[in-house]
C-alpha cells in the first residue's frame, strides 16, 4: 500500500525528473545526427570546384581529411558527456532516495509525542475539565435564586453530561495507572482516550455559555444578580459565625481526630467572605459608573467567593451532624458487631479461611469492639472512626454483614468522600490529576454502594459486594492525603510579594481566579475551556 505522503508528492518533483530525462534523449538525438552526418556526405561532389595539377590540391586533401576525423570524434564526445550527467543523475537521486524516507519531500506533520508527553496532556485535560465542571456547578445556585429551576435545567443537564464524560475519563486513567493496558499500542489509544472525553465534557460547557450569556444579560446590567449575591452573602456571614461556633464544640465533645478533617475551614470561609466583600463593593462601584463588564467581572469572583465559603462552612455543619449520628449508630453497631462474630464462631465464616486465619481474625474483631467500648465509657472519642474499625473488623471474618453494619459503613464512606470533595473543590487550583483520580473512583464507589443499600432497604435481594463502601472509604482518604500533598507543594506564590488585595491568594487557590496576576486576572465563567475566561477585560 502507498503511504499518504509518497501519494502526497509535490509534482514539480516529477517535474524535474521528466526534464532531466529530456535532456539525456535530446543528447543521444543530437550524437546520433552528427554520427550519421559524414555516412550521408560521402560521395557527394565538392561544392567548390578544384583545378587539378596544384600544389594546393594536396594541402585541401589533407584537410578534407582532418575534417572527416573531426565529424566522426565530436559525436561520440557529445554522447559520452550526456551519458555521464545521465549517470551522474542518476546516481545523485539514488542516493537522497537511500536517506531519505520519502525523497523529494518535507513533511509537515506533527512529531509523534513520547509516552511521558502524552501522560502529561492527559493530566492537564483531566484538572482542565474537572475544573471547569467544579466552576459551572458554583455559579448555577446564583442563577437559578434568580430565574428559577426550569430555567437552570438546560444548564444542569450540560453539566451532567459533562461530568459524565469526566468520569468515563478518570476510570480510563486510574486504570492505566494501574498498568491496564499493557501493549504499548493499547496505552496510547487509551491516553488518547483520556483527552477526547475530556475534549468532549469541554465542549458540552462550551455549547451552553452563550444561552448563559443571555440569561444572564451581566453585560447589559448587574443589578438584578447582585442583589441575589448580595442577600446569599449576608446570610453566608450568619452561618460562619453560627459555623465558628459548631467547630469549637467539635473539639470540646468528641476526640481530637472527629474534627480534624474541618481545621481551619472557619478562618478559609472568613478568608473567602473578605475578599467577596472587595469584590462586591467594585461590582458596585462599576455599576454605578454604567461600565457593566467590569461589574460583570467583579460579581462573578464574588459569586465564587461566596460559594467556596458556603462549602466551607457546609462541611463543618455536615460533620457535626454525621458525628451525632454515627455516635447514636455506635452501640448498635457493637451489637451488631458480636452477632456477627459468633456467627463466625459457629462455622459461618468461608471455607477460604483457615482456623488458624479465622482464630486471628476473631481475636482481632474481639481487640477492636473491646477498644471501642473503652473510649464509649471513657470519652471523648471520635464516633466516625469507632463504626470504620467496626465494620472493617466484622468485613475480615468474610461472614456478611448485618444492616446496622452495613449502614455504618456506608455514613463512614459518605463522610469521608464529602471531605474529600470539598477540600478539593476550595484548592482546586493546585490539585493535580492523581488527587482528583481517586477521589472521583470513590465517588463511583459510593454511588454503586448506595444503590445497593437503598435497594436492601426497599425490601429487594439484591448483595453487596464485601467491602464496597469500605474501598470507598480508602479511596477517598488517599484522594485528600494527595490533595494536601499537591497544597503543600504549590505553597504560597505571594509570600515575597507586595501587598495585595484581601482574599486574593485563597480566591487563586481556590479556582475563583485564573491567574496568580495582582490585577487579580479574570474569573471562571459558566463554560468550558474556550468560554469560561471569556470576562477578562479588554
Amino acid at each position: 500500500m502507498t503511504s499518504s505522503l509518497v501519494r502526497g508528492r509535490p509534482r514539480r518533483v516529477a517535474a524535474q525528473i521528466r526534464v532531466r530525462v529530456a535532456h539525456a534523449v535530446v543528447g543521444a538525438v543530437i550524437g546520433t545526427g552528427w554520427l550519421a552526418l559524414p555516412v550521408m556526405t560521402v560521395g557527394a561532389g565538392d561544392p567548390v570546384p578544384v583545378a587539378p595539377d596544384r600544389p594546393v590540391a594536396s594541402a585541401a586533401a589533407a584537410d578534407q581529411d582532418d575534417t572527416s576525423a573531426t565529424d566522426l570524434l565530436m559525436p561520440l564526445v557529445v554522447v559520452g558527456a550526456a551519458g555521464v550527467l545521465a549517470g551522474y543523475g542518476y546516481l545523485r537521486r539514488t542516493r537522497r532516495a537511500r536517506t531519505r524516507t520519502t525523497p523529494g519531500l518535507v513533511s509537515t506533520a506533527p512529531p509523534v509525542p513520547t509516552p511521558a508527553e502524552s501522560e502529561r496532556q492527559a493530566r492537564a485535560a483531566l484538572v482542565l475539565a474537572d475544573d471547569c465542571v467544579r466552576g459551572c456547578k458554583e455559579e448555577l445556585p446564583f442563577v437559578a435564586d434568580r430565574f428559577g429551576e426550569e430555567a437552570v435545567e438546560p444548564f444542569r443537564h450540560a453539566v451532567r453530561a459533562a461530568e459524565t464524560e469526566l468520569a468515563a475519563a478518570f476510570a480510563i486513567w486510574g486504570r492505566y495507572e494501574e498498568g491496564v493496558p499493557a501493549e504499548a499500542s493499547a496505552r496510547r489509544q487509551a491516553l488518547v482516550g483520556v483527552v477526547g472525553r475530556c475534549a468532549e465534557a469541554g465542549r458540552r460547557l462550551d455549547s451552553e455559555a452563550d444561552a448563559m450569556d443571555r440569561l444572564r444579560g451581566l453585560e447589559e446590567g448587574v443589578d438584578g444578580a447582585l442583589a441575589v449575591a448580595e442577600r446569599r452573602f449576608r446570610d453566608l456571614t450568619a452561618r460562619t459565625a453560627a459555623a465558628h461556633g459548631t467547630a469549637s464544640a467539635l473539639h470540646d465533645r468528641y476526640g481530637p481526630s472527629a474534627a480534624e478533617p474541618v481545621i481551619g475551614s472557619v478562618e478559609q470561609a472568613k478568608d473567602r467572605l473578605v475578599f467577596a466583600t472587595s469584590q462586591l463593593n467594585e461590582a458596585r462601584q462599576a455599576a454605578d459608573a454604567h461600565d457593566d463588564r467590569r461589574a460583570a467581572r467583579h460579581l462573578r469572583a464574588a459569586e465564587g467567593a461566596i460559594a467556596q465559603a458556603g462549602v466551607l462552612v457546609g462541611g463543618v455543619e455536615r460533620l457535626a451532624a454525621e458525628l451525632r449520628e454515627a455516635a447514636g449508630m455506635v452501640p448498635a453497631a457493637l451489637t451488631g458487631a458480636e452477632a456477627e462474630i459468633a456467627a463466625a464462631r459457629k462455622g459461618d465464616a468461608p471455607v477460604s479461611l483457615t482456623a488458624g486465619e479465622l482464630h486471628a481474625r476473631l481475636a482481632h474483631a474481639d481487640g477492636v469492639l473491646a477498644a471501642v467500648r473503652e473510649e464509649l465509657t471513657a470519652g471523648p472519642y471520635d464516633p466516625v472512626d469507632a463504626l470504620r474499625r467496626i465494620a472493617r473488623a466484622v468485613e475480615r471474618l468474610e461472614v456478611g454483614r448485618s444492616g446496622v453494619i452495613e449502614a455504618a459503613a456506608l455514613l463512614v464512606a459518605r463522610s469521608t468522600v464529602g471531605e474529600a470533595e470539598d477540600y478539593v473543590t476550595v484548592h482546586r487550583g493546585a490539585v493535580g490529576a492523581e488527587a482528583r483520580t481517586r477521589l472521583s473512583a470513590a465517588i463511583r464507589t459510593l454511588d454503586g454502594g448506595t444503590a445497593t443499600v437503598s435497594a436492601k432497604t426497599s425490601g429487594m435481594s439484591l448483595r453487596e459486594p464485601p467491602g464496597h463502601s469500605a474501598e470507598a472509604d480508602t479511596l477517598a482518604r488517599e484522594a485528600r492525603d494527595l490533595a494536601e500533598r499537591d497544597v503543600r507543594t504549590h505553597g504560597n506564590p505571594y509570600a515575597a510579594s507586595a501587598p495585595l488585595p484581601a482574599g486574593l491568594p485563597g480566591a487563586v487557590l481556590g479556582g475563583i481566579l485564573l491567574t496568580e496576576d495582582p490585577d487579580a486576572g479574570p474569573p471562571t465563567t459558566f463554560g468550558g475551556p474556550q468560554t469560561r475566561n471569556r470576562l477578562h477585560l479588554h
